[in-house]
């Protein structure tokens, strides 16, 4: 998914009974992939807080009628540095990326493509797909793994079912259920929890991690604080442990977990990097490669850290034309979180 722009701009913090605060992160609306498009509700990242664990990206989005929107349509485009997680709710999406991966999302089913030290991919709502929702999520990574070989990991958890509650672990470990998708990260968690109207979950949660809480619909709340539907919900080091309760409605909620990640970023478009001079490096390389800036190979067709030319991949014709990167800011891009 193409990371058009950026940063939510308000924070909420309030305190439970007990006084451990929760930040509410408030979504922004973006269109996905320029004007007219599918619009999605951005809540990370944000100006005050970059990253939850090494998570640093979150779009959430419909339900969506596509018949009438055009759904997901996103040409091929770059990533650098980080790693993709699609999790979907309702309707399907087709993806196909330049290390030779195809894949079709499914509600229940994550799909996590490892960027690594370059790859390129396109993502299109499927045909039959009438109502598209869900969520799509990036993760930086570490400094050990960020120039990895690019590669893609499927997998579909079982639901951990209690009285009246359904929790999926797509990423880590939480209520006894692991998955077994590597990372290449520190610890992280991403799940996914299910509740009934007046249903009550409680999780044991590791107070290594900080996390965040997305309530995608219904009436919720967290240790007695209420969730607001759309927002996430930001739970500082030291929490073992959370009551979520469900009121007069079900409700949806997105399990997002991990370490804090110890290392500052630098994040602009679709890249992930250590230095502005790398996000420039990495955004000429990719104009290069489509031919919207054309320029020639590197020396001895490798990039200076080590990357193949072409950095992105190859890609088969007959797909639609790969977005450009916009113009840099004439700002120098920082590192953050």
């Amino acid at each position: 998914m193409s990371n058009l722009e950026t940063v939510p701009e308000e924070i909420i913090c309030t305190e439970n009974a007990s006084g451990a605060a929760i930040e509410f992160l408030t979504p922004r609306e973006v269109p996905l992939g320029g004007p007219r498009a599918m619009p999605v509700r951005r809540t990370l990242p944000q100006k005050q807080r970059s990253l939850i664990g090494a998570w640093c990206f979150l779009d959430h989005y419909g339900p969506d009628l596509v018949p009438d929107s055009g759904g997901m349509r996103v040409p091929r485009h770059p990533h650098t540095g980080l790693a993709t997680v699609s999790w979907l709710f309702t309707g399907k999406i087709a993806h196909r990326d330049s290390a030779g991966y195809e894949a079709i999302v499914r509600p229940g089913e994550v799909n996590l493509m490892i960027a690594g030290r370059g790859i390129s991919h396109q993502e299109f709502s499927t045909p039959d797909t009438g109502i598209l929702h869900g969520a799509q999520l990036w993760y930086a990574l570490p400094e050990a793994s960020r120039n990895m070989a690019p590669t893609f990991e499927h997998y579909a958890p079982e639901p951990v079912r209690g009285e009246g509650t359904e929790l999926r672990v797509f990423l880590g470990s939480l209520a006894g259920s692991s998955s077994p998708v590597p990372t290449y990260t520190p610890p992280l968690l991403g799940a996914e929890a299910v509740l009934r109207a007046g249903a009550r979950l409680e999780l044991d949660l590791d107070p290594s991690f900080e996390h965040g809480i997305l309530l995608d619909t219904g009436d919720l709340s967290l240790d007695g604080t209420p969730l607001a539907v759309d927002h996430l919900h930001y739970l500082r080091p030291g929490r073992a442990r959370m009551v979520l309760e469900a009121g007069r409605t079900p409700a949806r909620v997105l399990i997002l977990g991990g370490e804090p990640l110890g290392e500052q970023i630098v994040m602009w478009w679709n890249f992930v990097g250590r230095t502005h001079e790398e996000i420039v490096s990495y955004r000429a390389a990719w104009q290069a490669e489509i031919g919207a800036e054309p320029a020639g190979p590197p020396a001895g067709d490798a990039y200076p850290d080590g990357a193949p030319y072409p950095r992105f991949g190859p890609y088969p014709e007959g797909y639609p034309a790969p977005l450009p990167a916009p113009a840099l800011p004439n700002a120098q891009l920082r590192p953050r979180g």
